[in-house]
């Protein structure tokens, strides 16, 4: 939903369709009354605060879901929510299928001819580690403008990687047969390996520039699965890892059911330091611009573009260590402020 509040103005605001595609949709709703992703995305374009301005662009909602008690569930939730609505936009038109994520997304490439999706934001979170083939996700996500979200089922791979006996559904997901060479199980390195692999993959194979993951913790303190993001744009890369930071304050990327009912007594405090020392590295004895730096923050670290200034650059400057030949007020940085960095 974080991500959604930026993306739908960022493209509503100017193109003449966006689509939210949602490959394996559910039931619509959790057994416990939470809403799931199709209520989500809908409320948060019909909620926010520029739907009105955004009337000459028209929003498209998929929704798939292959299993038929769910699928059923689904048309029911989707139902109500537009009966609650009304009178409900006529330029937001909603579509639920009752299809398999490839042959359904199959039959959507194959009727564009050659024509070009609009701007979609893919979601993929299927129950396990079949149904999503890299060759087909990349070839569905190939068009410009085109984002993608989607579950990797970690601790599948983890527990079969190395077993032979479903390195068909494997070597389809992973787009390479390269997961066999994972570390043995229990080894260090393992998680890390099967982790970068499917990232690099999605970089070459499905040609996005930024790639990002989220790792989510079960309860009992191991990974379950990881959420990767992938995107062409600087600025959704920007916008992702804000939201990413927002969920997890302490490192960007990590959420664990263990704290997930438990209220915080502080705040986290990020840690810059990391970020200070790469800085250094990188620009030791140059002069850049603000510009720059925040180019090198959002692509290069994971850190967020908001850790940069009043986190990092001031205390640097209240050090000594950086200064500015242009900069109309000391421990400010407005947009063209140059800033030198001591050399090491």
């Amino acid at each position: 939903k974080g991500y959604l509040d930026a993306w739908f103005p960022a493209l509503g605001s100017w193109q003449g369709r966006v689509i939210f595609f949602d490959g394996f949709a559910g039931p619509g709703v959790y057994a416990d009354g939470e809403p799931g992703s199709p209520a989500i995305a809908i409320t948060a374009l019909l909620d926010h605060h520029h739907f009105k301005n955004m009337g000459s662009t028209e929003f498209v909602f998929f929704f798939n879901e292959q299993e038929p008690k769910r699928h059923t569930e689904l048309e029911r939730v989707v139902s109500e929510l537009q009966a609650a609505r009304t009178p409900w936009p006529s330029n937001v038109k909603v579509q639920v299928s009752n299809d398999g994520f490839q042959s359904l997304a199959r039959s959507i490439l194959d009727g564009l001819g050659p024509g070009k999706l609009a701007p979609t934001f893919t979601f993929l979170d299927p129950f396990g580690y079949k149904d999503v083939p890299l060759t087909l996700v990349s070839e569905f996500v190939k068009f410009d403008r085109s984002e993608l979200f989607i579950y990797f089922d970690f601790n599948s791979f983890n527990r079969f990687s190395t077993a032979g006996n479903v390195d068909d559904h494997f070597t389809a997901t992973y787009g390479t047969d390269e997961y066999k060479n994972a570390p043995p199980d229990q080894t260090s390195g393992r998680k890390e390996f099967l982790r970068d692999l499917y990232k690099r993959q999605l970089e070459q194979v499905a040609g996005f520039q930024y790639v990002r993951f989220f790792e989510m913790v079960n309860s009992s303190g191991h990974t379950g699965n990881y959420m990767f993001f992938c995107t062409r744009s600087k600025k959704g890369l920007e916008k992702m890892k804000e939201v990413m930071w927002k969920v997890d304050p302490a490192s960007g990327n990590r959420f664990t059911d263990i704290n997930a009912d438990q209220t915080a007594l502080f705040e986290h405090a990020v840690d810059t330091e990391p970020l200070k020392a790469a800085l250094k590295a990188k620009f030791a004895g140059q002069t850049v611009t603000i510009e720059a730096l925040l180019d090198f923050v959002i692509v290069e670290t994971d850190y967020a573009a908001t850790h940069l200034k009043t986190k990092t650059l001031k205390p640097m400057q209240i050090a000594g260590q950086i200064s500015s030949p242009n900069q109309s007020k000391k421990n400010t940085y407005p947009p063209g402020t140059r800033i030198k960095f001591e050399a090491m």
